[in-house]
C-alpha cells in the first residue's frame, strides 16, 4: 500500500472545510463509529468514503474526520442506539455564532450532527484503503 496514498486534509477556515465536505460528500457512517470524547473536546467520525479528489473513483478508503475544541453536540433524527445503522454524509458546513461556531454534519434522511466549536480545526486523514473481497 502506497502512503503517498493516503491523504490528510487539515482545515482551519471556510475553505478547507468545503474541500473536506466535498471529498466527504457519499461517505458511509455507522452510528457505532461516531464518538465524542468530551474531556478531550474531540469528534470523531470513521467512515468509508470513495477517494474522488484523485479521480480514483473506484476506490473506496477508510478514514477518520476528527473536529477539535468541540464544546457541545447535538444530534438529530439519529437513532444513537441503533449501532449499526449507517448514514450517509451529505455535506458539512457552519456557521458563525457570536463567539463560536456551529459545524454542521449533514446525513440523508434529514437528520445532523451540530458541533458547537470556538475555531474551525477538522482534520481527514485517511486510515487504509478497502480492498474488494
Amino acid at each position: 500500500m502506497d502512503k503517498k496514498f493516503l491523504a490528510k486534509i487539515i482545515a482551519t477556515d471556510n475553505e478547507g472545510l468545503k474541500m473536506i465536505s466535498a471529498c466527504t460528500a457519499g461517505a458511509k457512517v455507522k452510528v457505532a463509529d461516531i464518538k465524542y470524547l468530551a474531556s478531550n473536546k474531540v469528534f470523531l467520525l470513521s467512515i468509508e468514503r470513495t477517494k474522488i479528489e484523485t479521480n480514483q473513483e473506484d476506490k473506496k478508503i477508510n478514514s477518520i474526520c476528527r473536529f477539535d475544541f468541540v464544546d457541545k453536540v447535538k444530534s438529530k433524527n439519529i437513532n444513537q442506539k441503533n449501532n449499526e445503522l449507517s448514514l450517509e454524509l451529505i455535506a458539512i458546513d457552519y456557521l458563525k455564532n457570536k463567539n463560536d461556531y456551529e459545524i454542521n454534519i449533514i446525513f440523508n434522511n434529514n437528520s445532523h450532527i451540530a458541533l458547537t466549536t470556538e475555531t474551525i480545526e477538522v482534520r481527514l486523514e485517511d486510515q487504509n484503503e478497502i480492498k474488494d473481497v
